[in-house]
């Protein structure tokens, strides 16, 4: 039965369930750095205006911290139903979820106005940000993963990746664009709403073009299978979580330590790095922002061509080729920062994104390919996301910190090489995921299937 899913799908409509799934994690992450870029730049003035500038600062990146917590309750949930009800239904429950939040938030008094609340409204939304979104990249990533042919998987699959830099490019641009036609008194006022308030529009195009696509033929064909199991045996299917937990742990392991070093470099690089360029190298904030804006686009780009070298190459090397580049290039990233010119800022932050770009674009097709297909969604959202609230969360809040006891980079670089090393140490002990089928992923041990499918001899045999 689960044997046509493994065939390649009709080009059409895999451009459409990859144009679906960029042009919604594109606006999903653009809604959430959004909050990132606001929290660096004038929310610590609006909400937090009577501590002194780098502890509201601190106080602005807690709440953007916040957002982190609810991630893996929103990978619980969405990848319980997901892998219940299907990958679709939930991807569009996450826009709107996300994108009513964002809206919200534009429309927020401050502190000026309603006093202590506002810090609290702006909480309260930041945590429905944070819910929305754990549940959203599993589901776009396992969408185009299911649809997509074994080959080419790490490339088609690392396209819904790149909404991270497109929605970076796009909020970081907005953002560019008001402080660059606005005074900062003006961009204090009332320009930092804009952004938000933008999100209402692009959220009623992402679900036009998301309700367009079919449901995972992977996952509908799991389903009946299990719907079979359960009329010939009576047998009651494990919740997926209960099942992930199981048979998955070690990949759960895996996955979490994976992320480290591409989570918290990414959130260094693009967020915190407002913060010091402009405190501690003294560079304006559209200096900051404009090197983010070309940096992120140079990012979008490269992420395609390092997932189609993951298909050729195998998802492990490149993952350490981005772990290990990070790494190294801690030290040169803050040394080029302090030389305080634009082009050294811009340098420092494309390199950082490029070595990025070689862990973020295989885990797609690498996460998706440690779990069954029932139990998927769960699976690599819970690794994904759990991991999230030890490194990106407080990533911007710890670099932060660090800047403001040590007065010193250093112990931020080393901060982001000790990450790189666990990273490092999860990728080795993981095994190579390019050649499996995710119709023979096996629900009880977690690995290939013992019978060899026709898809997969025709693959070893090429």
């Amino acid at each position: 039965m689960a044997e046509p899913a493994s065939a390649p799908p009709p080009a059409s409509n895999l451009r459409r369930v990859v144009a679906a799934s960029l042009i919604g994690t594109t606006i999903e992450w653009y809604d959430f750095f959004l909050y990132g870029s606001a929290a660096a730049l004038v929310f610590n003035k609006l909400f937090f205006p009577e501590s002194e500038p780098l502890v509201g600062t601190l106080l602005s990146f807690l709440t953007y911290a916040v957002g982190f917590a609810a991630r893996p309750v929103g990978a619980l949930v969405f990848g319980h139903y997901g892998d219940r009800l299907g990958r679709k239904k939930l991807l569009v429950l996450s826009l709107l979820m996300m994108g009513g939040a964002t809206f919200a938030i534009g429309l927020l008094p401050t502190h000026a106005t309603v006093g202590v609340a506002a810090p609290v409204l702006l909480t309260v939304l930041r945590l429905v940000q944070g819910f929305a979104l754990g549940g959203e990249w599993g589901g776009a990533v396992l969408l185009v993963s299911e649809h997509g042919d074994a080959k080419h998987r790490g490339f088609w699959a690392s396209w819904p990746q790149t909404g991270a830099p497109a929605g970076q490019l796009l909020a970081t641009g907005v953002l560019s664009a008001l402080t660059a036609l606005t005074s900062d008194s003006a961009f204090e006022a009332w320009g930092w709403r804009i952004p938000f308030l933008l999100s209402g529009v692009l959220v009623i195009i992402g679900l036009w073009i998301r309700l367009s696509v079919d449901e995972s033929p992977l996952f509908k064909a799991a389903r009946e299978q299990a719907e079979e199991r359960r009329a010939a045996s009576g047998a009651t299917e494990k919740l997926p979580v209960v099942a992930v937990l199981r048979h998955h742990w070690r990949d759960v392991l895996i996955a979490m330590g994976a992320r480290m070093a591409e989570n918290i470099s990414y959130y260094v690089i693009t967020a915190f790095i407002l913060v010091y360029a402009t405190t501690a190298a003294d560079l304006s904030k559209q200096t900051a922002l404009n090197a983010v804006l070309v940096a992120s686009a140079i990012h979008f780009a490269v992420i395609p061509l390092w997932g189609a070298l993951s298909d050729r190459v195998g998802r492990r090397p490149v993952y350490l080729v981005g772990a290990v580049g990070v790494g190294l290039w801690m030290f040169p990233f803050f040394a080029l920062i302090d030389s305080r010119s634009f082009w050294s800022l811009l340098l420092a932050v494309t390199v950082g994104l490029f070595f990025h770009g070689a862990m973020y674009a295989p885990q797609a097709a690498f996460f998706s390919e440690l779990f069954a297909t029932r139990m998927r969604y769960s699976g690599a959202s819970i690794g994904a996301q759990f991991s999230s609230v030890a490194a990106g969360a407080p990533a911007p809040l710890i670099a932060t910190a660090l800047l403001a006891d040590y007065d010193s980079s250093t112990p931020i670089a080393l901060y982001v090489i000790a990450a790189a090393l666990i990273t490092v140490l999860a990728v080795v002990c993981a095994k190579e995921t390019r050649d499996r089928d995710l119709a023979d992923v096996d629900p009880g041990t977690g690995q290939d299937a013992p019978a060899e499918r026709p898809a997969d001899a025709a693959r070893s045999g090429a």
